[in-house]
């Protein structure tokens, strides 16, 4: 077993991953400021007005939550089924349930979906291991070859902030950090503001943090003895060999940009220009006692302007039209559910989806499926490998050594409950695929309720066995009936009959 590290290793260790944090951080600190709203990125002049900022402020018509939930709610883990089993490894009942990873799981799946990965550690714990998800903008993970490699080199986890007790300036902060590596972890506190990145234009500064030392004397050492860094990274997918996944918010930015800018322009239009504002000339306006000009008529829905001079003429500007606006934001919001194949209607395009019959629908939410089925593979072999590394945490080295194990998603495809059940009873009845293996199939069924469906089957086959028992003839009933035997009044067969005695012969005569 390899030894701790020395405080110069783990201080240069952690300039190293602290450098790789602050090298990402721009991006995904955009992304979190355009998931979050905080983001409009439109034009403010100096001397805007309250109004014109007001406006700028309405004008966030953000669709990026909708991109990543409309995914997520298609992911779901529902099992975990060891290789030539048709039962849930220990490990899910051992690890997965008392980790409440059943909910936790989503937030996995969708910050990887967000900023193109997420990561979970797992750590020996009492009286089960322990999960704990991570966003890349708390955990960084530094590996040797980054598209290849299972397993990380080094990691460190960043907590929340805190101020210094025994500083006394109230405004000095520091954070815990757990750096990790294949036999121990190394918890340690840091001033924060080595953590916060300092972005600018090119999205952050790599620079390694050489003022940085730890002092090892403060360093708490836990020695884990799993044999590898033990974070599960979450890849969005595996599609980029060259620098990995962004996620899918990052590349839909510009499109968010033009939804913003184009929202900005309608609510402008709308505020200025969509009331039909009204002229007149030739007539001179009177004036009050300082000379300031006195509007001539009140104006009214219930009145009508009129002058006593020939030369007044009267008439209106027209209003701007609105829906060049609207069908411009459409179109984006087109491409954008042709990017990402999301059905249109998910997005409310306008009227681009309506009157269609149930086959129709259906296609247009294939390339959606398809999508969904994608990142099933991706996350799944990210959850295996994380029940993998569970099961050797908690001792079970045939869970850590199965790697043909799979997972079980649960089957999130809208379809009505009688087309699924008309299928189901299809491939029963003409392909005679048993019942039972057909369960697990149905939409929404759990894990649990196929196991109380298995259970209720098995006590009614023992009632059916139970009711042919009773239902049968006694034993011996259908026996042949002696003849010249006798019948006692209870039913029963009585003694036999004494046999016929020969007759004498000449002897006896």
């Amino acid at each position: 077993m390899a030894d701790a590290m020395n405080g110069a290793e783990l201080t240069k260790v952690v300039q190293w991953l602290l450098a790789g944090r602050r090298a990402e951080s721009g991006r995904l600190s955009e992304v979190h400021g355009y998931l979050k709203n905080r983001i409009c990125d439109i034009y403010v002049p100096q001397s805007a007005t309250v109004e014109y900022k007001k406006l700028v402020d309405q004008a966030r018509f953000n669709i990026l939550p909708l991109l990543v939930s409309s995914l997520a709610q298609g992911l779901f883990v529902d099992g975990y089924r060891p290789s030539e089993s048709l039962e849930n490894s220990p490990v899910w009942d051992a690890v997965w349930q008392p980790n409440r990873m059943d909910a936790r799981q989503s937030g996995l799946y969708r910050a990887a979906l967000q900023y193109g990965l997420s990561y979970a550690v797992v750590l020996p714990g009492d009286p089960v291991p322990v999960i704990t998800p991570y966003s890349p903008r708390r955990l960084t993970a530094l590996y040797a070859d980054p598209i290849n490699d299972e397993w990380p080199e080094y990691a460190v986890s960043i907590g929340l902030p805190r101020p210094v007790i025994e500083s006394d300036s109230p405004t000095q902060m520091c954070t815990e950090i757990t750096v990790l590596d294949d036999t121990y972890a190394y918890t340690v506190e840091v001033p924060a503001s080595v953590l916060e990145p300092l972005s600018n234009e090119n999205r952050g500064d790599p620079l390694p943090f050489e003022g940085l030392a730890i002092d090892f004397a403060k360093v708490k050492v836990s020695e884990h003895g799993l044999g590898v860094c033990p974070v599960v990274r979450f890849l969005e997918s595996y599609d980029d060999l060259d620098d990995g996944p962004q996620g899918i918010v990052y590349p839909m930015l510009p499109a968010q940009r033009q939804l913003n800018q184009t929202t900005f322009g309608l609510l402008m239009a709308q505020q200025y220009a969509a009331f039909r504002q009204r002229w007149v000339t030739g007539m001179a306006l009177p004036e009050d006692d300082d000379g300031n000009p006195v509007e001539p008529w009140n104006a009214a829905v219930n009145r009508v302007w009129q002058s006593d001079s020939p030369d007044t003429r009267f008439g209106d500007f027209a209003e701007t039209n609105l829906a060049g606006y609207l069908d411009s934001r459409d179109k984006t919001l087109l491409y954008i559910s042709s990017a990402r194949q999301i059905p249109p209607h998910t997005l409310v395009v306008g009227n681009a989806v309506s009157n269609i019959s149930a086959e129709a629908l259906a296609a247009l939410e294939a390339g959606h499926q398809l999508d969904i089925g994608d990142h099933k593979t991706s996350f799944g072999e990210s959850v295996e490998q994380l029940l993998r590394l569970a099961g050797k945490a908690m001792g079970d080295t045939e869970t850590w050594e199965d790697t043909s194990a799979q997972v079980v998603w649960r089957d999130t495809t809208p379809r009505s409950l009688a087309q699924v059940a008309d299928a189901l009873g299809k491939l029963a009845t003409q392909l005679g695929v048993p019942p039972e293996a057909l369960w697990e199939r149905i939409p929404g069924v759990t894990d649990t309720d196929i196991q109380r469906w298995k259970l209720l089957a098995e006590n009614e086959s023992a009632m059916g066995d139970m009711a042919a028992l009773l239902a049968a003839p006694p034993p011996g009933a259908d026996q042949p009936v002696v003849p010249g035997a006798e019948v006692d009044d209870d039913g029963s067969a009585g003694g036999a009959a004494d046999p016929a005695l020969p007759e004498p012969g000449p002897e006896g005569r």
